[in-house]
């Protein structure tokens, strides 16, 4: 699935966890008349906001819009990203962005149709970006210079919208095809330690181990539009705000997360995950 998060900026050595959700819907008497409404609720409903659920994370809500967990932390002034509540209402655009009501009403509650170019910035990391800092100097210089020997060669990346072509991120056999209600994503079968590759150019926006249900995960911004998440790696070899060229081995493949070695790779297109028969090559 992305291809969501999600969240799909440094690492921390903060030990891996859900980010907290404060819940204030709950409560009796004086105490519970008294608790001031979530933040930004005068926003709730209003297109390019979403209000958060009870099991929310920034990570996952930002992935789920296209957007890094970074900015959406600064476009909402949050000083502990941890701290989110259920009923807050976040934005999830940049500020000033116009979003049409009728796109976001067609998309779903919550769902932010139209993400643009995000910008670094500095924050303290949710505590789901432990452990993805490089094991050793010599494993993030090989995450910067190795490239797939196939990557752009043997096959040719497939052309797509925003000028964004993909390439295969493993070079397994394929598990599991795209399922939009059980699986948002491709599961490629491979060894522990195989190299997995940036599918295109790109920044990291996340990596670590925050999203339950990918283990060790990295989110790559490629454009306005799309992202791509690689899932369960055993090594993340790239940090969070890095610039990455397609073909560049990123991770290691492993089974965080997972019953078995695998990656698992999503494709995500305005934060929505989508078929990646339809972006990469044959083979």
């Amino acid at each position: 699935m992305v291809l969501a998060a999600a969240a799909l900026v440094g690492c921390s050595s903060t030990p891996l966890g859900k980010a907290p959700v404060e819940d204030r819907s709950s409560g009796s008497g004086a105490a519970a008349a008294v608790k001031p409404p979530p933040p930004g609720i005068e926003n709730a409903g209003k297109p390019g906001y979403y209000t958060v659920k009870p099991g929310d994370t920034l990570i996952r809500i930002s992935l789920e819009n296209g957007q890094s967990w970074k900015d959406v932390a600064r476009w909402n002034n949050l000083d502990n990203p941890n701290l989110i509540e259920v009923g807050q209402v976040l934005r999830v655009v940049p500020p000033g962005t116009a979003v049409p009501s009728s796109a976001t009403a067609a998309a779903g509650p919550g769902v932010v149709t139209h993400p643009v170019a995000s910008s670094s910035v500095a924050a303290t990391a949710p505590a789901a970006t432990a452990a993805s800092a490089p094991k050793s100097a010599a494993s993030a210089a090989t995450a910067t210079a190795a490239v797939a020997p196939s990557a752009t060669s043997a096959t040719a990346a497939a052309p797509v919208e925003d000028d964004v072509s993909f390439i295969w991120p493993a070079s397994g056999s394929l598990l599991a095809g795209f399922d939009e209600a059980r699986n948002k994503g491709y599961d490629i079968a491979g060894k522990a330690g195989d190299p997995v590759y940036a599918a295109a150019d790109g920044r990291v926006v996340y990596a670590g181990a925050g999203l339950r249900g990918y283990g060790n995960l990295i989110i790559l911004k490629h454009s306005n539009t799309f992202l791509t998440a690689y899932a369960h790696n055993q090594a993340l070899l790239v940090k969070e705000d890095q610039t990455v060229k397609r073909g560049q081995k990123i991770a290691e493949m492993g089974s965080t997360d997972a019953d078995r070695v695998k990656l698992h790779f999503e494709i995500r297109k305005q934060g929505k995950p989508v078929d990646p028969a339809r972006y990469l090559p044959s083979r």
